[in-house]
């Protein structure tokens, strides 16, 4: 996949997270990519249905026709990376320990290829959810809380009150962007602070990150690199990168 391809999947993928972005809010996400070759990336996405613009940015499609297919679509790219990333992370999970597992594309790809064994897991994504309920002997567990129709997933005041209430042994986390200056971020502020919760509250933090996420600047902090102690990606990470994630102790799979 070209950097002009990652480059429009990443703004599809911020729009339809937030469900409405202002020009400026994309600006400050691609830091690094011209006003210019903002509006065309929004212009052609347009004509090709994928966001609606509007006055002073974009909007979701899922908007004007719904969200039930929202996580489908965002499933069906990048699969081999996805799909990778979830391999690995398999060999980290324990037998007999409390996980929490985030929303998210990986992170569905994971839930599905769960080992059928002991585990107190928690989600707050519907779809991990669905997939852990095929399986006989962990207990799964969704938190309360208000629904992110875009992303399918609980967040919100009741969610964080529980899972303050839980010591997980690791916590698997999946995020919109990471970019040198600020760490890794996502576009909702309420699930930024579930996912702070969450690191938080966990021995282990394990974050699945694909290399398209990379230079990715999203409205709201989550952590740096010196909240992690593993980064699960599909192994297209710069040497740059991979430099900070050794100065700050990180292993990288």
């Amino acid at each position: 996949m070209d950097s002009m391809e990652t480059r429009r999947n990443a703004i599809v993928d911020l729009i339809n997270e937030n469900g409405t972005v202002s020009f400026s809010q994309l600006k400050d996400a691609f830091p690094n990519v011209s006003e210019m070759t903002l509006r065309t990336d929004l212009k052609l996405l347009d004509e090709s249905k994928r966001i609606l613009r509007i006055h002073g940015g974009a909007k979701s499609v899922q908007v004007l026709i719904g969200t039930d297919d929202f996580l489908n679509r965002k499933s069906v790219r990048n699969i081999p990376q996805k799909q990778k990333i979830a391999e690995k992370a398999l060999t980290l999970l324990r037998p007999d320990t409390t996980v929490f597992l985030d929303s998210g594309s990986t992170a569905t790809v994971l839930a599905r290829q769960f080992p059928n064994q002991s585990n107190l897991i928690y989600t707050t994504g519907l779809s991990c959810a669905t997939e852990l309920a095929n399986l006989s002997e962990p207990t799964v567990m969704l938190p309360g809380g208000k629904l992110n129709r875009y992303s399918q997933s609980v967040f919100g005041f009741s969610a964080i009150k529980e899972l303050e209430s839980v010591n997980f042994h690791q916590s698997f986390l999946g995020i919109t962007g990471y970019h040198s200056a600020i760490g890794f971020s996502c576009g909702i502020r309420d699930e930024a602070i579930l996912k702070q919760t969450a690191i938080r509250q966990s021995d282990q933090v394990i974050v699945l990150m694909d290399s398209s996420k990379l230079e990715l600047k999203c409205s709201f902090n989550i952590c740096g690199l010196d909240a992690v102690d593993i980064l699960v990606s599909d192994g297209n990470l710069p040497e740059e990168f991979l430099e900070q994630c050794r100065k700050h102790q990180v292993t990288v799979l």
